[in-house]
């Protein structure tokens, strides 16, 4: 009798206990590591602790041939495109390496990438005389050496880009999943990338295509909501280029200073920089600031920093003539 495919119901289950014991391994790692070696260490050398500690799972399951905790406890087995045989030994290693070590250096050169942008020049002379040799330090001076070969002005318009790149991961894996709950195949981008699925060894499931018609309308519902997001952000990126289009605009306004005299009161202050206010801008629930203090803490925080009231940054208003 031929083996049918898992569904999505199966293969959700057993990552979801390969998560479990995966995020058990990485706890006892850490606390021997932060036993052996000290909090300093263990603070340094975390995210290699727990990308070991991935690959001693998956190496003494998937690439030995064996079922993980999680395919066992569902009853499903790994298998290549053509169904008929388990996969190669070359797609295990191929689904090991994207699934473990492609995230730990993504974010690694993230991380470094965004350090290297909004770092000074102090900055970078600390970290290239600081440590010994690693992965990181490595990836750090193969992505100074990219970004010295960029002027100034292209530094600071490629500052966003860490972002972009963050939130496109993000919104990519969301749309692998719901293409996953539509067609069942792949729960994982590794796998994917692999040729890995699945095939149930417990026999027919009476309940099968009731369950996949449910996730089916699950990815539905998943799609819709992606693509809301989407325009959302969309729309808040607009917005955050528009103030700081704004902000460029008035930032070289020169202050106005009344007269000095005995009567005349001292200038008023904006709590953000502490100093006279200048360029006085409003929000909408009446308080006032700098434009260039109010308009970098819309592009991190959109509320007002004095009674957090939530408000869109293309809601400030510029107040020209007041003194």
């Amino acid at each position: 009798m031929p083996l049918a495919p898992a569904n999505q119901a199966q293969l959700i289950r057993s990552s979801q206990k390969d998560e479990f014991y995966r995020s058990l391994l990485r706890n006892s790692a850490n606390e021997a590591c932060q036993s052996v070696a000290g909090t300093k260490h263990w603070l340094d050398w975390r995210r290699e602790v727990e990308l070991l500690s991935d690959l001693a799972y998956y190496g003494l399951t998937t690439l030995s041939g064996y079922q993980t905790l999680g395919e066992e406890y569902v009853g499903i087995v790994q298998v290549d495109p053509s169904r008929r045989q388990i996969p190669s030994r070359a797609r295990r290693c191929l689904f090991v390496l994207c699934h473990a070590f492609v995230p730990y250096l993504l974010e690694k050169a993230l991380v470094c990438l965004e350090n290297e942008l909004e770092g000074g020049p102090e900055t970078r002379r600390r970290q290239a005389a600081s440590g010994a040799w690693s992965l990181e330090r490595w990836l750090r001076g193969a992505v100074q050496r990219a970004v010295g070969l960029l002027t100034e002005r292209q530094r600071k318009a490629c500052q966003p880009a860490v972002f972009v790149i963050q939130q496109s991961v993000a919104l990519l894996h969301r749309l692998h999943v719901a293409l996953f709950y539509v067609s069942s195949s792949f729960y994982h981008v590794s796998k994917r990338a692999a040729g890995i699925s699945y095939l149930c060894v417990t026999g027919p499931n009476a309940d099968d295509s009731s369950i996949r018609r449910s996730y089916r309308l699950l990815g539905c519902v998943s799609f819709l909501q992606l693509l809301v997001t989407l325009s959302l952000q969309v729309n808040n990126l607009r917005q955050r280029q528009r103030a700081r289009q704004e902000w460029q605009l008035y930032r070289s306004l020169s202050p106005r200073h009344p007269v000095s005299s005995a009567s005349t009161p001292r200038p008023a202050r904006c709590i953000l920089c502490l100093e006279a206010r200048r360029n006085s801008t409003c929000t909408p629930c009446g308080h006032l600031f700098c434009w260039e203090c109010i308009a970098e803490w819309c592009n991190t925080k959109a509320e007002c920093p004095l009674c957090r009231e939530k408000f869109l940054p293309h809601r400030l208003v510029f107040l020209r003539n007041y003194s």
